[in-house]
């Protein structure tokens, strides 16, 4: 795929720059109502002073659309940022094609690469501009590489590893105002994919002219912001104020400039708000066919609520206009069929790309020695798989959808590997017991919960979310069975998000859940097979911190996961797409050998609630976090019938 992308991506940007030069010549501009009254009031330039001298043209997936409207969405509380992040899309360098066959120019109107994969020049669109009409240039760009990538105190040392590669850091060199080189110190095959996932955007996120007043480099009286603000340092003064990829700030500052489709207004997300708008971006850097600015929608307004019970109802209701996330449960599936023509909605179907729809991640860096000691064994972990009626779960669950699957690729993919996939799925008590005895946990307590050595029972928690899904926590009660049969006594432990999240970060959780990605994406989502997301690989949360920090973090990985650091390493560094299944293989084969994560049940494919007059919906679309859902659909071309 690495290489497809790479000579398709070149193809494609050199055919989409004359056909936009065409296009952008040969016809005038049109923009929405309420921003054409601001241009005969004074109060904003004219339309074609805001566009770049070529935009891109999107061709709408039905019709050309009209403007206005609102869309309205759901929020599940204060840490629901990627919710907001997905509906955006991030506006990369490169994005998805909506297929999810391979990367496309987005921000960039094309690019270069050299030979060798390790050096990417970028070609900006001229005449680009951040939503406050200030330009948008390479010297944003390079603002990101020097002044963020690049200085330790930012990253603390440990830059984000998808622009490392060698253990050296990104470097950027500023052509002219529109053309960037980015250059590594030997070859990332897979740059212009990474630049398409929904946490590779940094390159072009900051705009300089705002942010840098935040910077020491660039202000010398930084500190009186910070003391003003009650930051700790400039860069947590920086992140409430420009915000970052992965934590809420990016949602709440309405000052910040972006080029985003919608801008966050006043009601913005804050940890107390009860709904975020968002209003149309009037420099916005899309057309449509016919020349209309996009996005066609006026404004995206998200409710803030607690629960999926609340949304559902909204749903039903006709108080949703387009969502999947958090609605998308089988269980719901029956209950928006039948209350589908009072709520006046439609459907679009999800194909989803997780390998598993609910994962079990014993904490093998756990803080505890003797449980510790116990969830590194491979048996332990095998007969804990081998003690789940799947077939029972996937009945009562998820409504007789999908099947027993642990977390490899799915099948037909170039990289399915059958023991990864289904090893240990069958329910064999028989043989979890003798595992259980073999291993040493022969002894049991007067309620009949095993031993371990030191005469300890052996319990531990399992952290999950119920606000995320549902359908985890009613598995758990009955997983939480499954193993007592064992002899061990586990409880289920639901966990509000943040707090989830901050057990995982501080490692002071016995276990925890979550999905598993890689079922069609196992390339861009690894997190399960390698301990390489310091949030996401849940099973060896240290080791990740120790893969992203280069060692000055963390803990020490076993043997086994050093060797596939050193095969991604070599993955990473290869654009040739058969060296690169080879490796991933490998690490699949070695992954299955540990069998280091108990999976459930293939994640089936879901549907999403779509308000019946809204148009230029895919029918489908893929269901990914490295795809986030719907961004790459390009929801600023969506629009209402009149």
């Amino acid at each position: 795929m690495t290489h497809f992308t790479i000579l398709r991506g070149g193809a494609v940007a050199l055919g989409a720059t004359l056909a936009l030069t065409v296009s952008a010549a040969a016809q005038e501009y049109n923009e929405a109502p309420a921003l054409a009254e601001m241009v005969s009031a004074g109060n904003l330039p004219a339309v074609a002073e805001r566009l770049p001298k070529a935009p891109e043209v999107v061709t709408p997936v039905e019709s050309v659309g009209t403007y206005g409207g609102v869309i309205r969405r759901g929020l599940r509380g204060s840490s629901d940022h990627n919710n907001i992040l997905r509906f955006m899309s991030p506006q990369g360098l490169s994005r998805w094609e909506m297929d999810f066959s391979g990367v496309v120019p987005n921000v960039a109107e094309s690019w270069d690469v050299s030979d060798d994969a390790s050096e990417y020049t970028f070609t900006l669109r001229e005449g680009m501009k951040w939503s406050d009409g200030s330009p948008f240039t390479a010297d944003d760009v390079m603002f990101f590489v020097d002044d963020l990538l690049n200085n330790d105190e930012f990253y603390g040392g440990s830059p984000p590893s998808r622009f490392v590669i060698e253990g050296e850091p990104m470097q950027g060199e500023k052509i002219d105002d529109y053309t960037v080189k980015l250059t590594f110190a030997g070859p990332y095959g897979q740059f212009l994919s990474e630049l398409a996932t929904p946490l590779a955007q940094q390159p072009v996120l900051w705009a300089k002219g705002y942010c840098s007043q935040f910077h020491p480099t660039y202000n010398d009286d930084v500190q009186s912001l910070i003391d003003a603000e009650g930051a700790t340092d400039w860069v947590d003064l920086f992140k409430r104020k420009c915000g970052d990829l992965e934590i809420p700030a990016r949602w709440g500052n309405p000052d910040r400039p972006t080029l985003d489709p919608w801008v966050v207004t006043d009601e913005a997300y804050t940890g107390d708000a009860t709904r975020v708008v968002f209003e149309r971006n009037p420099y916005f850097w899309q057309v449509d066919t016919e020349g209309n600015q996009l996005p066609y929608i006026d404004t995206v307004r998200f409710g803030v609520e607690q629960d999926a019970e609340s949304l559902v109802l909204q749903v039903i209701a006709g108080e949703i206009d387009f969502q999947s996330r958090h609605l998308d449960a089988p269980k719901n599936t029956p209950v928006f069929y039948e209350n589908q023509e009072a709520g006046g909605y439609e459907f679009f179907k999800l194909d989803n790309s997780s390998s598993n729809a609910m994962a079990i991640y014993l904490n093998l860096n756990h803080k505890d020695e003797d449980l510790n000691k116990l969830f590194n064994q491979k048996d332990f972990r095998v007969a804990l798989s081998l003690g789940i009626d799947r077939e029972e779960l996937i009945d009562l669950i998820w409504v007789g959808q999908g099947e027993p699957w642990q977390i490899g690729a799915k099948k037909g993919h170039a990289l399915y590997d059958e023991r990864l996939s289904k090893q240990y799925t069958e329910l064999d008590v028989d043989r979890a017991n003798e595992l259980l005895d073999g291993i040493g946990l022969t002894e049991r307590d007067d309620d009949g919960f095993r031993l371990m050595e030191n005469g300890e029972r052996v319990s531990f928690q399992v952290d999950v979310i119920p606000t995320l899904a549902v359908e985890w926590v009613d598995a758990m009660e009955l997983i939480v069975e499954y193993w007592a049969e064992l002899g061990i006594d586990v409880q289920s432990n639901p966990q509000e998000r943040t707090i989830f999240y901050e057990r995982g970060d501080s490692n002071d959780f016995d276990a925890q859940i979550w999905n598993a990605p890689g079922g069609l994406d196992p390339y861009l989502s690894p997190r399960n097979v390698m301990a390489v997301h310091p949030q996401g690989s849940r099973f060896a949360l240290e080791w990740s911190k120790w893969y992203v920090s280069g060692g000055t973090q963390g803990m020490a990985p076993s043997d086994s996961m050093q060797a596939r650091y050193d095969l991604f390493e070599q993955f990473k560094a290869t654009a040739d797409p058969e060296k690169q299944r080879e490796i991933f293989a490998q690490i699949h084969s070695i992954a299955a050998d540990e069998f280091e994560v108990i999976g459930i049940v293939t994640d089936p494919d879901r549907i999403g609630i779509m308000n019946a007059k809204l148009k230029n919906v895919p029918a489908s679309m893929p269901r990914a976090w490295m795809y986030p859902n719907p961004g790459p659909t390009l929801p600023q071309q969506y629009y209402y019938a009149e």
